[in-house]
């Protein structure tokens, strides 16, 4: 059988530079809430966790949306879904600007910039994916960097038109340039990807038993709860930085550059763990970039000294910069390249569960407790689990490959 061409071209790069640029724009509704919460908190008068709900809500937007965009882009390409995402969220902007209430505001970011950002983050990740095949774990790995890029552009710009003009003001503005960026840059997407015959014609059913010995659900379904337990312990930190570092005395403005370093990590790690990909694979990555979550974890709570959590919070962002990746290379790995924006999206977009649920869950533990240690011990309990399920699913892997080897 003939060689098959590489699927890769200069348009593959600039393809990708300009799904990375979308996402650091769309990506503006994972990090606008948290930034905000103290400033919603003192608004409506509420509690810590309380206070968590938009940014939970929005995250389950993120998780439902990421599905429903990536079953959408497999059908008709990822520019009517990501367009139509783009109006949904830049609306949702304006709307909740005049939200009387908290649950209001909740529910409205949740239906609105959850569901609409969702176009931003996973779909384009899996959209990047079908353009590469020698570079696949790079393209992937930098492709997710646009969220981590949104952590480090938008925190201190939020920050400082909240503390200028407050948060209403500031939805406002996110909602009206985001909408004027990210339309006419989405046009530069309207090419949908050309699939080899014999790719398309594998079945992902012989794929992932021949891999992993576990039929496509199983499979789905224990990678969805790795991704829900790593990132329960991942939201921790990046949910409760900036109101950590104001409870400290530090001041919310200090929490905000924190976290803008630990996502400016996370870009760099991107570029490591691309390489690493590459190298050695999604699931022993996966489990690199957990266990070095793991220890960041541990880190914090003995330290809390400002210099102390500068330093930990960028070996946070070098930590979880190869986890999410990951995800989408190992579907790659084991699912034909026709499922790439339905199955990598629900991979991905289970983790933002995650980071819902651990948003939730650290500002209700800071509530019963009095301080985020108890929040911490729980989310490196949930980061063990997830590390026991990588290492259950690298040995079955491992298993699979030694009978193949014996039955030859």
């Amino acid at each position: 059988m003939p060689e098959l061409r590489s699927i890769e071209t200069s348009y593959s790069w600039i393809r990708l530079a300009v799904s990375i640029t979308l996402s650091t724009l769309g990506c503006v509704g994972m990090w606008s809430l948290v930034v905000a919460l103290p400033a919603v908190q003192a608004d409506f008068n509420v509690a810590r966790a309380d206070a968590a709900l938009p940014y939970t809500f929005t995250m389950i937007g993120f998780m439902i949306g990421g599905i429903f965009v990536g079953r959408l882009a497999d059908r008709f390409g990822i520019l009517p879904p990501l367009a139509g995402g783009t109006i949904l969220m830049s609306l949702g902007y304006v709307i909740t600007a005049t939200a009387p209430s908290l649950p209001i505001f909740a529910v409205v970011s949740g239906v609105t910039i959850g569901l609409g950002s969702a176009a931003s983050f996973a779909p384009l990740v899996a959209d990047a994916s079908l353009w590469f095949d020698r570079h696949r774990g790079l393209a992937i790995s930098l492709a997710t960097a646009g969220s981590s890029l949104a952590g480090v552009v938008w925190p201190p710009i939020i920050q400082h038109f909240i503390a200028e003009v407050g948060w209403r003001q500031t939805h406002i503005g996110i909602g009206v340039f985001c909408l004027a960026t990210m339309l006419p840059l989405s046009l530069l997407l309207l090419r949908r990807p050309v699939f080899h015959k014999p790719a398309a014609e594998v079945a992902s059913t012989g794929m992932t038993i021949q891999a992993v010995g576990l039929t496509p659900g199983v499979t789905q379904g224990l990678l969805a709860f790795a991704g829900l337990c790593c990132c329960v312990a991942m939201s921790m930190p990046q949910a409760h930085l900036v109101a950590y570092c104001g409870d400290l005395g530090y001041g919310a403005a200090r929490g905000a550059e924190m976290l803008a370093v630990m996502l400016g990590f996370g870009v760099t790690s991107r570029l490591i763990f691309g390489w690493v990909l590459n190298l050695i694979g999604g699931l022993p990555t996966l489990l690199l970039g957990s266990t070095m979550q793991a220890i960041a974890l541990v880190l914090y709570l003995p330290f809390d000294g400002l210099v102390s959590l500068y330093v930990i919070s960028a070996f946070f962002g070098l930590a979880q910069g190869g986890i999410v990746p990951s995800y989408a290379v190992i579907i790659r790995e084991l699912f034909p390249a026709q499922e790439a924006g339905f199955r990598v999206s629900l991979a991905i977009s289970v983790t933002l569960a995650g980071m819902a649920l651990g948003g939730w869950l650290a500002g209700a533990i800071y509530d019963w407790t009095g301080s985020y240690s108890a929040a911490l011990v729980n989310g490196i309990a949930w980061n063990v689990v997830n590390m026991a399920t990588v290492v259950w699913l690298l040995r079955r892997k491992r298993q699979q490959a030694v009978g193949a080897l014996a039955a030859v």
